[in-house]
Formats: structure tokens, sequence, C-alpha cells
């Protein structure tokens, strides 16, 4: 997957303790290169990183292979782009209790429709209203973000549950269920607005504490190269290689 919601799903995965592999294509990197990098070092530090050119039969025999190996696959592709490698999900062999992560604008059932995380947030209904109550977009790209947590709860889930599930994650739906969603329920904990900003009250310990403004994430350190990990990780010898046996 690339830009932010898959990567996103990846980089929660990987805080948990996952093993993250990034595969991408020689001809067609992820374009959030070329963005800003300190996000892209949040989303890919610590992420082993492999670049094969998928338009060539020994590209993606390896791409094959690395999906064979994986106990999750978190993928962001229209169905018949994987379909015309001859990658589809319901083509290859799976390790048993793998999850199989597609991340569509649409969902599955609508395979020519593509969304980003704006248009996916508006046609979800996930929109703010301007003072004189115009639609505006409601924080920026915010399906994408959304739709990576989603995303990474239900690999997890999957997991827990032993895996084997093909989980459809559509960001237009994603957008739709937090739009629909009743106001939170804060519990024991009134959430109020102050002279100087909003506040949230303990009454257990008699403590208020203001709401802190979003910090912006810090990577602990920069992403590899692209493709930097190809040759070992490609190596007959690694454990990927040998798991990509399903037998």
């Amino acid at each position: 997957s690339s830009l932010w919601a898959g990567p996103l799903c990846a980089h929660l995965l990987g805080l948990a303790g996952a093993r993250v592999v990034k595969v991408e294509s020689t001809r067609r990197p992820d374009g959030a290169r070329a963005g800003s990098r300190p996000f892209y070092d949040w989303l890919h530090f610590g992420h082993e990183s492999v670049a094969v050119d998928f338009t060539v039969p020994a590209g993606r025999g390896v791409l094959a292979d690395l999906l064979r190996a994986a106990d999750v696959v978190i993928e962001a592709s229209r169905p018949r782009a994987l379909a015309q490698l001859g990658l589809a999900p319901e083509r290859l062999d799976h390790r048993a209790g793998k999850v199989w992560v597609s991340i569509t604008g649409y969902g599955r059932g609508r395979p020519d429709r593509v969304a980003f995380g704006d248009d996916a947030a508006v046609a979800g209904g996930l929109v703010g209203r301007s003072a004189d109550g115009r639609p505006v977009f409601c924080a920026d790209a915010v399906a994408d973000p959304l739709t990576g947590v989603v995303a990474a709860l239900g690999a997890m889930g999957a997991l827990v549950q032993g895996g084997g599930r093909l989980i459809d994650v559509s960001m237009r739906n994603v957008a739709a269920a937090f739009a629909a969603a009743p106001p939170a329920d804060h519990g024991p904990h009134p959430v109020r607005t102050v002279a100087a900003g909003t506040v949230v009250d303990c009454p257990a310990l008699g403590r208020t504490q203001a709401v802190l403004p979003p910090r912006a994430p810090v990577a602990e350190g920069t992403a590899a190269v692209m493709g930097a990990d190809t040759a070992r990780i490609l190596s007959p010898s690694t454990e990927l290689r040998r798991r990509s046996d399903p037998r």
C-alpha cells in the first residue's frame, strides 16, 4: 500500500510488535516519498524495504512469494490491478491463518471507483459546516487516518480469532460510520469549554486538566531507502523466502 491509510495500518501493527516489510514497484514507488519526509519517516521508520519490477515475470514471482510468506497482507490496490498480475487473493495459496487487508475507496464490490482521503470523507458524509452552513472538509484527508486505524483494529481482531480472513475496508464506509456515530460519551469526565479553552474535569480526584493541542508525530529515525533490504530478504536462505512455501 502507499500514501497514508495502508501505511498507517502497518505502522500501528509494527508498534504492536509485527515485522513490517514494505514492498514497492520500482516503476511506481510510494508517492508519499515525494511529500513530507518527517511524515514519511514517522510512518515507515523501522520497516524493511523491498523494491521489484511488477511488470516482469521475475518481479511478479517475488511479489507472489512475499504474499505467501506474510501472516498479514495490507494492500490498497483496485482488485483488477492484482488480478492482472495474477496475484488476486483468490488465486493464491495462503498460509494457515493469514489475514488479508484490502483497502479501497468504495469496497471490493465497486472495483472501478477510486477515492482519496478528502473525497472519501465527503462521500461518507463526514463533513464540517462553515459559519454560513456550507459543507467543508472535516480535517485534512480525514478518511485516510480513520481507515488506517480501523484496518489495524480489524487485522488485530482477525489474528486474535485465528485469522484466515479477507478484510474488505472501504474508505467511504469508514467515513460514513464515523459520520453516523453518536456523540462520544465521556463517562464520568465532563468536557467543558472555558475562556482559556477546553478542559476535562475529574470529579473523583477533584482535578481539571486542559485539553492539549494536537502534537505532530515525531519519527524515531529515518525510513529505509527504497529497496534497501531487497537483496537480503530475497536471498534463498532468509526466513521469508522459506516461509513462502505454504506446505
